[in-house]
């Protein structure tokens, strides 16, 4: 990975051009199962209700904070997983959003490793909907009055938002340092 985050030919899982990065293994745990309406925060208090239900399992990873200080999001593909899940999967990429002006990655997984194939349909699924998402949450945040770029930024390789996150065990966390 260069400094910039592109790929380079000497990240570890890239054989060729068109094979996808090594998927990073990781703990996700489940706070809003796929076809909730319900929108929870990592505090577990209700943000919003949704007109429209969520198409993924959407989670955290309890370990690492993004960097909006609020734990790692991430998105587990595939069949409902029940709220409160511990799920071992493989993070195959990240949407990388803005709220309110700060940048909150979430980690793109399955519990399966992707080919090629795969990992493209993945990307352009998430990227869909996290642009609709992206949309929407900006409108929420001006009838809040809540100040500052609200939407998507587009795909980030898995590392590079880890890299870009924190371990919680080393920070003293009671929850994010501005209300979501």
């Amino acid at each position: 990975m260069s400094p910039d985050g592109a790929a380079s030919s000497r990240q570890p899982g890239l054989a060729g051009a068109s094979a996808p990065p090594a998927a990073l293994g990781v703990t996700v745990t489940i706070e809003i199962p796929k076809g909730s309406f319900r929108k929870v925060g990592s505090t577990g208090r209700l943000d919003f209700l949704s007109p429209l239900p969520c198409p993924f399992n959407y989670g955290s990873i309890r370990e690492r904070l993004g960097l909006e200080g609020d734990l790692l999001d991430a998105v587990v593909l595939g069949p409902r997983l029940p709220a409160g899940s511990r799920v071992d999967a493989f993070a195959c990429g990240a949407v990388r959003l803005q709220d309110r002006g700060l940048y909150d990655d979430k980690l793109i997984c399955t519990t399966a490793p992707l080919d090629g194939a795969g990992l493209a349909r993945a990307q352009r699924r998430t990227l869909a909907f996290f642009r609709l998402y992206g949309w929407a949450k900006g409108l929420l945040n001006v009838w809040r009055g809540w100040p500052g770029r609200t939407g998507l930024s587009g795909w980030v390789s898995a590392e590079r938002a880890w890299r870009c996150s924190r371990p919680r065990a080393c920070l003293d966390w009671d929850g994010p340092p501005v209300p979501f």
